[in-house]
């Protein structure tokens, strides 16, 4: 009986290593050509007045100059006064025109030039370079598995 036992016990016994390895490549190649752009952003206001040996009877802001006179005659004096006008918001912009604000940034359209990627099954991918305002990018990835 006992033989018989370990006879049909090896049927069970599972083989040390079973293992399955695979394998996976994966190309890709990335082609942007920028598209123009504007930002334009509302400047606040801002009013500032300093000095020294200075007295004041009106400040100015933003409806104008102020009123100043020196405190000690014949003592030196500074004085400075800036103003900067906030922008007005308007009352409405079409679409595609520019918001008539102080900081405006534009950015011009890009080129493609000779821009161009190519992918292959027996190499790693490759770029060409474009116009100003293009970009290209070629990844090559490889996964390597093994499970039990």
């Amino acid at each position: 009986m006992k033989r018989l036992l370990l006879a049909f016990s090896l049927f069970f016994i599972t083989p040390v290593s079973a293992a399955e390895i695979t394998s996976k490549i994966t190309d890709s190649v990335q082609l942007k050509v920028d598209a123009a752009a504007s930002q334009a952003i509302r400047v606040g206001g801002q009013y500032s007045v300093s000095g020294t040996n200075i007295q004041s009877s009106t400040f100015g802001g933003v409806g104008g100059a102020g009123t100043y006179s020196i405190n000690t005659a014949g003592q030196a004096f500074s004085f400075s006064e800036s103003l900067i006008e906030a922008d007005t918001t308007p009352a409405s912009v079409s679409t595609g025109a520019i918001a008539p604000y102080g900081n405006i940034t534009s950015t011009a359209a890009g080129s493609a030039g000779s821009l161009a990627g190519t992918l292959s099954n027996t190499s790693v991918p490759t770029v060409t370079a474009g116009g100003a305002g293009s970009s290209a990018t070629a990844q090559r990835s490889i996964e390597l598995s093994v499970f039990k």
